[in-house]
């Protein structure tokens, strides 16, 4: 486990290394003190917002450093199901001819540079729409930049890093990524018009479920998908394999969704956002306990959240939700073992996946305990 520890943390260093360079082949127009008019201008309203988006710790929980290992006592390293894929169908260092493919090495670096800054584009963008001030203990960018800056560095960054990407067909990949992400949004938002709002609150349990389903499918599931779809396009994995991994993906997206989804209601992981989503009716409790047949279907705002929180039925609906992510997760885990060619390969998925996998059956366990089953 050591030696597979040791090959996640040198493809993490080496992401970060590229990321680096990616971000430096953008935001280093000449020395300060030679700056034209128009090239302080453009350090001010587009390079160091690009600098602060991409610097911001967006992303899975970071592996600390640590003296010794790769990428040493470095900033926390954060590994890539890209390279999860490159080690997986090109083999570990150690192997014979495990690794060694320069020209594949060379699409997943630019891929996982890719994907790691289209993410933090989301992110920029996302922000704003959803008004949040705060990302991760951070200053959202819009707050330390102004809504239309980030806007356009959120949108600047997603050109820039398709043109990065370079191969045709991980482009083609990733701007489908980048389609069905902001298709997600579009639903997302939808939840807080009075239309959208009233037919969900009209709408049958089954419904209101398909709808949270395909939503949480195309937003957070997306954010799963995309390394790996771009990872084994650039790689021409072959397509029976792709669509195994396409749903253990999707799966994972849905389990981390009712994650979010349920710490909404658990100050244990929840912080400060406590009851943050509940008027967008995008979060999958919130669905769960609505009654279409009941004259409180008008409600919104605070007396919707009174609604939910005081219906008899959240608690055992919260311990069944977080039951669900971890079967989900679990189950994801189980397909993607299936095509894992080695027994490091799997190892290698575990450490990458349980950065935040850990965390869903923690919050099983915590439910557990709180209702005492």
């Amino acid at each position: 486990m050591d030696a597979v520890a040791d090959v996640v943390r040198s493809d993490a260093a080496l992401l970060e290394d590229d990321l680096a360079e990616f971000l430096g082949s953008l935001t280093a127009p000449g020395a300060v003190a030679s700056q034209s008019v128009y090239e302080a201008a453009l350090r001010r309203s587009l390079y160091e917002p690009v600098a602060d988006a991409v610097g911001s710790k967006v992303g899975q929980e970071a592996l600390p450093p640590t003296a010794g290992a790769p990428g040493g006592n470095r900033a926390p390293l954060r590994p890539s199901m890209v390279y999860w894929a490159y080690r997986n169908y090109r083999g570990f260092p150690d192997e014979a001819g495990g690794g060694d493919s320069e020209a594949d090495l060379a699409v997943v670096r630019r891929a996982a540079v890719a994907v790691r800054v289209l993410l933090k584009a989301f992110v920029a963008i996302d922000d704003i729409q959803d008004g949040s001030d705060i990302r991760y203990g951070e200053p959202a960018l819009h707050v330390t930049h102004g809504v239309p800056l980030a806007l356009n560095t959120g949108s600047w960054l997603i050109a820039a890093v398709l043109r990065h990407a370079a191969d045709p067909a991980v482009v083609d990949s990733l701007l489908r990524a980048v389609e069905s992400g902001f298709t997600g949004q579009a639903v997302d938002l939808s939840t807080r018009t009075a239309e959208t709002r009233a037919e969900l609150l009209a709408a049958p349990l089954e419904e209101r479920l398909a709808y949270w389903e395909s939503l949480a499918a195309l937003k957070t599931g997306t954010l799963f998908r995309m390394p790996l779809d771009s990872a084994l396009t650039g790689l021409r994995v072959i397509d029976d394999e792709q669509y195994v991994l396409d749903a253990a993906m999707r799966q994972l997206g849905l389990a981390s969704q009712l994650f979010n989804d349920l710490t909404d209601f658990v100050p244990e992981f929840g912080g400060g956002r406590i009851h943050e989503d509940y008027d967008g009716l995008s979060n999958r409790v919130f669905l769960e306990l609505l009654d279409p047949e009941s004259s409180e279907r008008s409600l919104a705002g605070e007396q919707l959240k009174a609604y939910v929180l005081g219906r008899p039925e959240l608690e055992p609906t919260l311990l069944a939700l977080a039951a669900e992510a971890v079967r989900l997760k679990r189950e994801a885990k189980e397909s993607v073992y299936r095509v894992c060619r080695s027994d490091r390969s799997a190892a290698y998925f575990d450490l990458t996946i349980e950065r935040k996998g850990h965390l869903i059956d923690r919050l099983h366990e915590t439910l557990q305990q709180r209702s005492g089953a």
